[in-house]
């Protein structure tokens, strides 16, 4: 790809592992952030945008298309995993991307052990599944982000009624 030096890196688990390393020898802070990013709207701009603002790095956890489809249902996702990807990598604010197939985020944390596990606004501090996971080893959740005013799926149920 022409453009593939713009995106910031997209790893396997083990090279990010190894970037994280890195990165957290230089002093970096080091924020998780994940989603589905299917339909991607300003709601994930914001919450990422957010989540950058918590530390020195971003690493962005995307659901494979398998566990997407879990997730979302039958006809889902509309990108495939890749292609979602490569969108996010192209945010001036993402600098590591990683795809994860297992059915939540807890594995990930468990091998990079991000400072600040960033979770959207549909959530709360004390609701957020991995809370204790991210708490064990010292890590904090954070909520960040606008209001929950913007999802993919009320938006294909617009685009369906019209």
């Amino acid at each position: 790809m022409i453009y593939e030096d713009t995106l910031a890196p997209i790893l396997e688990r083990n090279r990010l592992v190894a970037r994280v390393s890195i990165e957290r020898r230089r002093g970096a802070r080091i924020v998780l952030a994940n989603g589905c990013f299917d339909l991607f709207h300003v709601g994930h701009i914001r919450y990422l945008a957010g989540a950058k603002a918590l530390g020195d790095r971003l690493l962005v956890g995307i659901n494979s298309d398998e566990q997407v489809r879990k997730l979302k249902g039958d006809g889902r996702p509309f990108m495939p995993e890749r292609e979602r990807a490569e969108i996010v990598a192209a945010l001036r604010f993402v600098d590591f991307v990683t795809i994860f197939d297992e059915p939540t985020v807890t594995e990930l944390i468990r091998a990079v052990r991000p400072d600040f596990h960033a979770k959207g606004t549909d959530y709360t501090v004390d609701s957020v599944p991995e809370r204790e996971i991210v708490r064990e080893y010292g890590g904090k959740v954070a909520i960040v982000g606008d209001p929950k005013d913007h999802s993919s799926s009320e938006f294909l149920g617009q685009i369906r009624k019209r």
